[in-house]
C-alpha cells in the first residue's frame, strides 16, 4: 500500500518564562526565526512540518520544529509554551494585519478572547472528490482525537471545569464545528460559496469546520485537536488521523456509505470529550452509547487496525495510547502541577518546550 504523507500544524503560546503569562512578541520571534508563521493574537506562533512519510519522521520533524521556535522565543526573551489555552488571565494584542483587525471589528469578543491554540494535521488525497469522501466517513470518529489532545482545562485564571476549554472557546465563531455529510466536491464547494455570500466570514480560510479541504494544499486538514503538550501526543494523533483518512478512502471505494448521525449528536460527542478528555465516558462512535474512554480507544485502534498494519504503524501506535494512558492527558498534568504548587505559573513553567 502506498503510505499517505502527513504534515502537522502547531500553534503554540508565547510567555514570559517566570511568570509565565503571556507576551505579545509574535512579530519579533518571526523575525528571529524561520519557517513561522503568524496568528490571530501576538502572544502565539505557529510552526508546520514537512510532508512526512512516516511517523519515525514526522516525530522528529516536530521535535524540530518545536526546538526552532523555542529558540526563536528565547532571542527575544520568552519561552515556547504548549498549551492550548493560557492557565493565567491575559488580555490579548491582535497581531497588526488588516484581515485580524477586521475579524476584531466584525466578530468583537470572539475575535478578541481568542487566544487558543490547535493542531492541524494534513494528509494527502487524491483529488477533492476523495477528499470529501473521506471527510463524509470522518465524522464519528473525530471526538476521540479531541479528547486524546485535551490540553485547555484553564481560563483566564480559574479552572473552567472543561478538559478542553479551547474546544468551547472555538465554537463561538459562527462557522466552526462538526458537519453533515457533504456527498460530493460539488456540494462541499456550493456550501463554501454559500457561506461566502452571507457575508459572515471574511473569507474560505474563516471555514472554521472540524475537518476541511485545505485551500493551500492537496490535502485533508483535521483541525479539532489541542495542541499537545508532547511531542508523541502529537504524533498519536496524526498517526491515527492518517489511518482514518486510509480508511475512509478505503471505504469509500468499496462502496460503503457514511455513517449518517446526524450533526448535533456529534455535537453531544465532541462535547463530552471536551469536558471530560479520557476522565470520563466518551460516546461510541459505533453505538452513540457511553462508554469509558479507553474502550472509546480501543473502537478507534480496531476501525483502523487494518491500515495501521499495512503501514507498520500499529505498533508505535499502540505504544503512545499505552504511554498516554499512563501520564495522563495535557489536561490531567497541568491540574496535577496545581494541585501540588497552588500556582499557575508553575503549571505554565512545567510544560515549556526545552529542547532535548
Amino acid at each position: 500500500m502506498s503510505v499517505r504523507t502527513v504534515g502537522i500544524e502547531e500553534e503554540f503560546l508565547l510567555v514570559d518564562p517566570e511568570s509565565g503569562r503571556p507576551r505579545a512578541v509574535g512579530a519579533a520571534v518571526l523575525a528571529a526565526g524561520e519557517d513561522l508563521e503568524a496568528e490571530l493574537q501576538q502572544e502565539q506562533i505557529e510552526t508546520c512540518t514537512r510532508p512526512c512519510h512516516s511517523l519515525e519522521e514526522l516525530g522528529a520533524q516536530v521535535r524540530a520544529a518545536r526546538a526552532a521556535a523555542a529558540a526563536a522565543a528565547h532571542d527575544v526573551g520568552v519561552a515556547l509554551a504548549p498549551l492550548a489555552t493560557s492557565p493565567l488571565p491575559v488580555e490579548p494584542t491582535v497581531s497588526p494585519k488588516l484581515r485580524y483587525a477586521e475579524m476584531c471589528r466584525r466578530f468583537g469578543l470572539t475575535a478578541a478572547e481568542q487566544l487558543t491554540c490547535g493542531c492541524h494535521v494534513h494528509v494527502a488525497i487524491d483529488s477533492p472528490d476523495e477528499g470529501v469522501e473521506v471527510l463524509d466517513r470522518i465524522r464519528p470518529w473525530l471526538a476521540p482525537l479531541l479528547a486524546i489532545s485535551a490540553n485547555s482545562p484553564f481560563w483566564n485564571g480559574e479552572d473552567s471545569g472543561y478538559c478542553s476549554y479551547r474546544a468551547q472557546v472555538w465554537q463561538r465563531w459562527p462557522s466552526a464545528g462538526p458537519y453533515a455529510p457533504f456527498g460530493s466536491a460539488a456540494a462541499y464547494r456550493e456550501l463554501v460559496d454559500t457561506a461566502l455570500a452571507t457575508e459572515t466570514v471574511l473569507d474560505e480560510g474563516m471555514i472554521y469546520l472540524e475537518a476541511r479541504l485545505s485551500r493551500q494544499h492537496p490535502t485533508v486538514e483535521i483541525r479539532v485537536a489541542d495542541v499537545c503538550r508532547e511531542p508523541d501526543e502529537a504524533v498519536l494523533v496524526a498517526g491515527l488521523v492518517r489511518a482514518l483518512v486510509q480508511t475512509a478512502a478505503d471505504a469509500a471505494k468499496r462502496g460503503s456509505a457514511p455513517d449518517p448521525v446526524r450533526t448535533e449528536v456529534l455535537r453531544l460527542a465532541e462535547w463530552r470529550a471536551s469536558r471530560w478528555g479520557l476522565d470520563a465516558d466518551l460516546l461510541d462512535p459505533r453505538t452513540w452509547q457511553p462508554v469509558p474512554a479507553a474502550k472509546a480507544l480501543d473502537a478507534f485502534v480496531e476501525h483502523v487496525t487494518p491500515v495501521l498494519e499495512d503501514s507498520g504503524d500499529l505498533p508505535l501506535v499502540r505504544e503512545l495510547i499505552d504511554d498516554l494512558a499512563q501520564r495522563g492527558t495535557g489536561a490531567r498534568r497541568q491540574r496535577e502541577v496545581l494541585g501540588r504548587t497552588g500556582d499557575l505559573s508553575a503549571v505554565v513553567r512545567d510544560a515549556l518546550h526545552r529542547a532535548p
